[in-house]
Order: C-alpha cells, then structure tokens, then sequence
C-alpha cells in the first residue's frame, strides 16, 4: 500500500466516524490529513523522478563502460595514446627489447629505425644489432 493510499484511508476511516470539522479536534484532525495528502503527494512525485533518474543513469553507465571498452580494452596497443586503427598494418613483425637504461620493454618493428631506437619510457636512445628479421629482441646486444 503506497502512501498516498494509506492517507486515503485514513481520510475515509474519519469520514466513517464522522468528526464534526467545525469541532476544535475535527479542525485539527482535518488540517493533519491535508498535509499528509500534500506530502504523500510529494513523495509520489519524488519517487517518480528518482526512478527517472536511475533509467538515465543505467543508459549513461551503460554508455560510459562502451566508451570504455573502446578506450582501454585495446589489445594490441594498451600503453600508445596515438594509436590509429587505421594505421594498423597486420603483415608487419613486431618484436621488443628491453632499454639498456630503465629495463623498460620497447616494442620495435621492421618499419623502424634500428640504429636509433627511443625509449618511450625514459627517452635514451639505443640501437637494436639483430634488425628486422629475429622473432623475439630478446638477444640482442644493446
């Protein structure tokens, strides 16, 4: 039972026992039940806005975690911020090696520079002797 019906039957019930409203009790009986009729209204309304709310709410959460998803759940690049779909070439080789001066992984590819290779992380620059034709970077002499 809502409280608006609730405010209802309490009306009805008095109605029942018929206060005399021109009494002082039945005044002050009668003015109580208008002001809960008024607020239980209110709360009706304040309850349709909130669940309101909460659909808006659900679609922008909703929204935000496919934003998400296309912002973080990137597979293939999770630390570039420049990455382009785009520009993304299947066929190229991708190896890493490590940075002689942080330790840091670089990922290198046959498309680059091997002799000058920068370090995201930390900037140096360094060179890769094995070139572009090693699976994996990770015996190569700095």
């Amino acid at each position: 039972m809502t409280v608006t019906e609730k405010v209802a039957y309490l009306k009805g019930f008095m109605d029942g026992l018929k206060f005399d409203e021109n009494s002082d009790i039945g005044k002050i009986l009668s003015s109580v039940t208008d002001i809960l009729d008024d607020m239980a209204k209110s709360v009706e309304d304040l309850e349709e806005k909130v669940e309101d709310l909460n659909r808006y709410v659900e679609e922008l959460d909703e929204d935000l975690g496919m934003v998400e998803e296309d912002l973080y759940c990137d597979d293939d690049d999770d630390d570039d911020d420049d990455y382009d779909d785009d520009d993304y070439d299947d066929d190229i080789e991708c190896a890493s090696v490590e940075c002689p001066a942080c330790g840091e992984e670089v990922f290198v590819d046959e498309t680059m520079d091997f002799d000058n290779i920068k370090c995201p992380a930390c900037g140096a620059e360094f060179s890769c002797s094995c070139g572009s034709d090693c699976e994996s970077c990770g015996g190569c002499e700095n």
